[in-house]
């Protein structure tokens, strides 16, 4: 939703623009991939009004999963949603290309140490880039503004997703620095403050909270586009509550417990939420995620 005067979103952010992303986990029984539940995933979110998913990333375990897993992932949701946006994580050129042959459309840069816009540049080349400023606990790189301004030039840079896990203060900062480069989308990756990292400037989502209930998520965005406000309070509310049991120390078995959300939303197999790389944790996180996952909901959902 361009404002007059802006210069217009690339192709790809226009198609992104108020849309959901779910950053989709990887279904496991154990230490294998449960391929059946891994295609009934797919199946399931096609259902939905997302706007595409994004494979590889930190919830998808992308960087741990072998060559032939991210293809089998990547493989499943291409064509689970053949008109929709399919973005893939990817931290070096090796699974940029793999991106590009599995028929991704674009590419989330994990955060580089090193010659960071040289970085984005390269990994450019081989298709559209959303960049990812992600929190350093979680392994990601506090660019500075220079730097990021530097980022956004890139024509094949369609924007970039923001995940500082709970500092509204550094999310203003670079929803500033986005209001530079009104032709790059500013996506939020905050699942613990999502509603108003919309209100703050973002105009798209990528999280991993999106691996289920994507009806409500999505339907907050549309709410915030349509400024609906009473409808937006009441969604961002209802998001928040589910955060509350999802996004919590410690913060890797969010994946597990995303997860959980997901078949407690009738996603995946009760059975087929493991996560090889994540932390244990007692059962009655278990149940509390489940209890989350129906205060979520509204009557009728």
């Amino acid at each position: 939703m361009a404002r007059p005067g802006d210069r217009p979103l690339t192709p790809l952010g226009a198609r992104l623009e108020w849309g959901l992303l779910p950053a989709v986990p990887v279904p496991f029984r154990g230490s294998v991939l449960d391929e059946a539940a891994q295609r009934g995933y797919a199946a399931w979110m096609a259902r939905h009004p997302v706007a595409g998913v994004a494979v590889w990333a930190h919830t998808g375990r992308g960087p741990h999963l072998s060559a032939e897993q991210r293809a089998l992932v990547l493989e499943t949701w291409r064509e689970a949603l053949p008109d929709r946006i399919v973005v893939a994580g990817a931290r070096d050129l090796t699974m940029a290309i793999e991106a590009r042959r599995g028929r991704a459309d674009a590419l989330l840069a994990f955060p580089a140490r090193e010659n960071a816009v040289e970085y984005h540049a390269r990994m450019s080349r081989e298709l559209p880039v959303l960049a990812f400023w992600l929190y350093e606990a979680a392994g990601g790189v506090a660019y500075d503004d220079a730097t990021l301004h530097a980022i956004l030039d890139l024509p094949n840079v369609v924007g970039i997703k923001v995940a500082t896990l709970d500092s509204v203060m550094t999310f203003q900062r670079l929803a500033g620095v986005l209001r530079s480069h009104p032709d790059k989308l500013l996506v939020t990756g905050e699942d613990r403050f999502l509603g108003y990292s919309l209100m703050a400037g973002a105009r798209a989502a990528l999280v991993g909270m999106g691996a289920a209930l994507p009806d409500l998520q999505a339907g907050l965005l549309r709410a915030c586009a349509e400024r609906d406000w009473a409808a937006f309070q009441a969604r961002s509310a209802r998001c928040d509550r589910l955060a509350l049991a999802t996004f919590i120390p410690p913060m890797e078995g969010y994946v597990r417990r995303m997860l959980w959300a997901a078949a407690a939303d009738g996603a995946l197999p009760a059975e087929a939420c493991d996560d090889p790389w994540g932390p244990p944790l007692p059962p009655e996180e278990r149940a509390e995620v489940e209890r989350a996952v129906r205060d979520a909901r509204a009557p009728g959902d």
